[in-house]
């Protein structure tokens, strides 16, 4: 048990050494406001940091509160929302801005399961505002998390089980700051993807993402936004506008009305604005 401390100790003085050195200066690690812990953790979903940072002090300042959001309509949402993709993120936002005032008296529940209640917010951002927002020790993994236990403690072997690492991290953990922690650990992970062979290749969850360009991902944006600057158009319309196969625009229309993104009214697309509209959670 002794050599197993010291091998912790040893492990969160090299990650803190270079912390303290290196931290990187994020907007979100400024304020213990779980609201805009929130927005960060949503908007960091599968979108890279540097793209973040712009997007979300724009959209706090445009929303700044849960009351705002709750009360805004989804058009000044996805408009602010614009560039960042996966637009049903923000459709999630402000569906648990309207919970939280509803249901919570207008504040964020603490625990990792009440969270995890909350449309798009999944085990790992549950966890993560939990620990952000409430100082929890939660208990989650994320890409660069994950880059840090492989480097250290499973450097020669192949397709290792996110379960494994999570027995490391609760035992890591810095129990007394366990965000300062984690915000450690991120950092120490980007700076191994810069100095070394990614060992996130050695997870056995590990995946390429698809390519964006000429993606239906890409399509549905293209068509949100042309929906939200002309806020009613056909189908015919988009079509010439983007230059796309009538067939693929259609299915993807189809998509965006099906999600509650799009309403349709005779052969015109706009967006959904219903207040008492649900979130379908895809």
């Amino acid at each position: 048990m002794v050599g197993k401390n010291k091998g912790i100790a040893v492990f969160r003085k090299t990650v803190y050494a270079y912390y303290h050195g290196n931290m990187r200066s994020l907007p979100w690690r400024k304020t213990r406001d779980p609201y805009h812990i929130l927005v960060s953790e949503v908007m960091l979903q599968q979108t890279q940091v540097e793209r973040v940072i712009g997007k979300y002090l724009q959209f706090i300042k445009t929303f700044p509160d849960f009351s705002s959001l709750a009360q805004a309509s989804l058009s000044d949402v996805l408009n602010t929302w614009q560039g960042l993709g996966y637009n049903r993120r923000a459709i999630a936002l402000k569906a648990i801005a309207g919970i939280v005032i509803e249901k919570y008296k207008g504040k964020l529940p603490e625990l990792p399961e009440e969270l995890a209640k909350l449309p798009g917010i999944g085990k790992y951002t549950s966890a993560a505002i939990s620990a952000f927002a409430f100082h929890r020790q939660a208990v989650f993994i994320e890409t660069n998390i994950r880059r840090v236990f492989l480097h250290f403690f499973f450097p020669e072997r192949e397709n290792v089980r996110d379960s494994e690492i999570l027995m490391l991290i609760e035992k890591t953990m810095d129990r007394e700051n366990p965000g300062e922690w984690y915000y450690a650990l991120m950092d120490y992970g980007v700076m191994l993807k810069k100095s070394y062979e990614n060992p996130n290749r050695r997870s056995a969850h590990y995946r390429k993402q698809d390519p964006f360009h000429g993606s239906n991902r890409q399509a549905r944006g293209k068509i949100l936004k042309l929906v939200l600057e002309k806020r009613e158009i056909t189908q015919e319309e988009i079509t010439a506008e983007l230059a796309a196969p009538s067939e693929r625009t259609g299915n993807a229309l189809k998509q965006l009305v099906q999600e509650g993104f799009l309403k349709k009214r005779g052969k015109r697309y706009s967006i959904q604005e219903r207040k008492d509209r649900g979130y379908d959670g895809q």
